[in-house]
């Protein structure tokens, strides 16, 4: 696994026995995000996928929303003092004609969940930025069915979970239930962001037939890296928070949560579940 896992020694008490071994942890590092040369944010995540979490992450605070808006991407020689790379800074640069954002060490994104906006700006900062608004995407229908399944599917290609217990998980499914891309981080958002990137630099976006699951809450942060990847359906195993509701209604989102075998709670965007039932 590489720079994914690290092994570290741990003291085991299991039925008041005590044992000394090894243990796989999940790698945690920050990585720098740099546009056109200039520092712009600084994430904490597990190391790999960089570019894809580093485009993602432009796409989702509306920077970009295609490959042709950039150049390369490329990890920065000399990060260090002594002019070795750590591997853990990323410098974006755009195509020629681009606009660059102003770029301020209070960091003017758009839109995060601790950026300090109120609740309203933040969802008409989303609205009227986003390149892809779903209202504007073919009706996708979804069988509830169909995504009663997804979380196992999730869940099975999760492999580095499998060795450390400690990752969250995202994953994109076609509207019929076929698996796309899965993605682990050890943050949600940058699991979701690896999977947007590499739909950039597929030249997939917008993703306007995807169902995203992810495998905790869905927050307002996630909803909206939903709606600027153009994505109608989100999925998450675990609760969503008012203000993630807020923004699906507001754009168009169909926000699922507690998505957990044939149970789950449907908080927007309905029109697009195949219901039998009148509600």
């Amino acid at each position: 696994m590489g720079r994914v896992t690290e092994r570290r020694r741990t003291i085991r008490i299991r039925n008041g026995a005590v044992t000394a071994r090894p243990d796989t942890l999940v790698a945690e590092e920050p990585l720098e995000i740099r546009l056109n040369g200039r520092p712009l944010a600084i994430t904490m995540r597990t190391p790999g996928d960089d570019f894809a979490l580093a485009a993602g992450f432009l796409v989702s605070e509306g920077v970009i929303g295609s490959a042709a808006e950039v150049r390369s991407i490329v990890y920065c020689a000399g990060a260090k003092d002594d002019g070795t790379n750590t591997y853990n800074v990323v410098d974006v640069q755009l195509a020629p004609g681009v606009p660059v954002p102003d770029i301020t060490l209070e960091r003017h994104v758009y839109t995060t969940s601790s950026c300090g906006l109120c609740g309203k700006a933040s969802l008409d900062a989303v609205r009227t930025t986003t390149r892809f608004p779903i209202a504007d995407t073919p009706p996708v229908r979804v069988e509830p069915a169909l995504l009663s399944g997804l979380p196992d599917r999730l869940r099975a290609a999760q492999r580095v979970f499998d060795r450390t217990g400690g990752l969250h998980a995202a994953a994109l499914f076609s509207e019929d239930g076929e698996l796309l891309d899965v993605r682990e981080d050890v943050g949600r958002h940058n699991a979701v962001d690896k999977l947007v990137g590499r739909a950039l630099r597929e030249d997939l976006l917008p993703l306007s037939r995807a169902i995203l699951l992810v495998s905790g809450r869905a927050s307002f942060e996630l909803a909206q890296k939903a709606v600027m990847a153009g994505i109608p359906v989100l999925a998450a195993v675990s609760a969503p928070s008012s203000l993630a509701v807020d923004l699906a209604a507001e754009t168009g989102l169909t926000l699922v949560g507690f998505l957990r075998g044939p149970d789950m709670n449907v908080y927007a965007g309905e029109e697009r579940l195949a219901l039998r039932s009148g509600v």
